[in-house]
């Protein structure tokens, strides 16, 4: 039990398993996110849990969670937690239904992490920094990421479920 002020760590499992009982299965209600804090201050997170997006005559929300792990320097996180969301938004066409836009959402990402990654490039600095970026529409979860930092969901039956994989020589053949 939390005491007054505090807040009481809830996994989205149980958020989510709690939502379904209530007969609220259109779309999950998503309190607030919590994230490791950096050692070094170069680790940085966003969570947008109301963006909003034009659908024909009214508006749908949806929710973004990012994890910036800088390499260096802080530069590039904070550059890439400054635009990839805008440019992830940028590659998706206007006047699209829900299924269409969450259709076009990986190739968005694939765009978005590309103009992110060319335009930090000009600014000719060292640093660098891992990616994990999850939007999160209605029930559709799409995950994409660059590095080390996992993606993992966990749930209400306790499964645990890895939604991204490592970017690393030595534990992945692909790379």
């Amino acid at each position: 039990m939390s005491t007054r002020g505090e807040h009481q760590t809830v996994p989205l499992s149980v958020l989510l398993k709690r939502e379904l009982a209530s007969e609220k299965i259109e779309d999950p209600e998503i309190v607030h996110g919590l994230a490791s804090h950096s050692k070094k201050g170069e680790d940085f997170t966003l969570l947008k849990t109301e963006c909003q997006r034009a659908l024909g005559d009214g508006f749908t929300t949806f929710s973004v969670f990012g994890l910036f792990d800088g390499h260096n320097g802080s530069a590039a996180a904070i550059y890439t937690k400054e635009n990839l969301l805008n440019n992830v938004l940028s590659a998706i066409p206007a006047d699209l239904n829900r299924d269409e836009w969450v259709a076009s959402l990986p190739r968005a990402l694939v765009a978005g992490f590309v103009k992110t990654d060319k335009d930090f490039q000009q600014r000719a600095k060292t640093s660098g920094t891992t990616v994990t970026f999850v939007i999160l529409e209605g029930w559709v979860v799409t995950v994409a990421s660059v590095g080390d930092s996992r993606c993992i969901f966990e749930s209400a039956e306790g499964g645990i479920y890895h939604l991204s994989a490592d970017h690393r020589l030595e534990c992945n053949e692909e790379e």
